[in-house]
């Protein structure tokens, strides 16, 4: 594949989002909506189509995620390669809190960093996570000319330059997320050192250290992209990331995701619950622009 700006190197977490407001002066019919309604998920009374009840952003201009149509897509000359500097010792914990699992990283000061591509300056990681559905045919929020991957990496990244990860969330460039699409095909070695440490978040509430991890290492030799204006894909669902969707998918086998298939959504003394169909459909593209950064 012929790749541009191949010699570089390279979300919020579900539920790492802005404090949620006091909801006070309902109706009580709408306080019982609400208190039912406050645990978001995916099943049919709380999933996506829900969401705008409780989270008015949900229903905003600039929601993702977003169907990639490659056709109307333009090239953009302007577009600068990216590149990471990342610091494996920055990861701090893995954990299920079940709707993803999440692992962590020390954003105290610039440690591990996002440089390039349509951003205006360098971003921190604070954390990855994933979405994946039930089965192997589908689980991408993010779709490309209709096709469903098995899964989507979020590197979630903010802008130091706004002091704190919150204060980013209130901006429009505040936070720089990575999009990886994971295709079925050959085993990912490195992507199993993730999944061996799930044996110790099985349940929600569960967290565990996670230490010396580099997620570049799950990067494909490809570093061409799609870029647009977007959103969190979980509630509250804040309008201020800039996207970088990866090309190319990074390839795992069909045991790895039934790997990360075999976390459950239920705490430890609930009944079992599997986490999977974690995902959020397409969101209407409106007036945006998505820009390549390859022809």
């Amino acid at each position: 594949m012929q790749c541009a700006g191949g010699s570089y190197i390279k979300a919020r977490a579900l539920g790492d989002s802005a404090p949620r407001r006091g909801r006070e002066g309902r109706s009580s019919p709408a306080r019982r909506k609400a208190t039912m309604a406050k645990e978001w998920g995916y099943a049919s009374h709380n999933g996506p189509d829900h969401w705008h009840e409780l989270f008015p952003n949900a229903k905003g201009e600039n929601q993702s995620p977003i169907e990639l149509h490659t056709k109307d897509i333009k090239h953009d000359p302007s577009l600068q390669p990216w590149s990471v500097s990342y610091d494996g010792g920055s990861a701090k914990t893995i954990l299920n809190n079940g709707k993803t699992c999440r692992v962590v990283f020390d954003d105290t000061y610039d440690r591990s960093m996002l440089r390039g591509g349509p951003l205006p300056g360098p971003y921190r990681l604070r954390q990855f996570h994933l979405h994946w559905g039930s089965s192997d045919d589908h689980g991408s929020e993010h779709t490309v000319d209709g096709v469903k991957y098995a899964a989507e990496l979020h590197l979630v990244h903010w802008n130091p330059k706004y002091n704190t990860f919150k204060e980013a969330l209130k901006q429009r460039d505040g936070i720089a997320v990575i999009g990886i699409f994971l295709k079925i095909g050959r085993e990912k070695g490195e992507f199993q050192i993730f999944l061996d440490a799930l044996e110790k978040i099985k349940t929600k509430g569960k967290e565990a250290p996670f230490t010396k991890f580099d997620p570049s290492c799950l990067f494909p030799a490809c570093r061409d992209y799609w870029t647009y204006q977007g959103s969190f894909t979980t509630p509250p669902c804040e309008e201020c990331i800039v996207w970088l969707l990866l090309k190319e998918p990074m390839t795992v086998s069909s045991d790895q995701m039934a790997k990360l298939r075999s976390l459950l959504s239920s705490a430890e003394n609930e009944p079992p619950v599997p986490l999977v169909g974690n995902w959020r459909p397409p969101q209407p593209i409106k007036n945006r622009v998505v820009r390549a950064s390859f022809k």
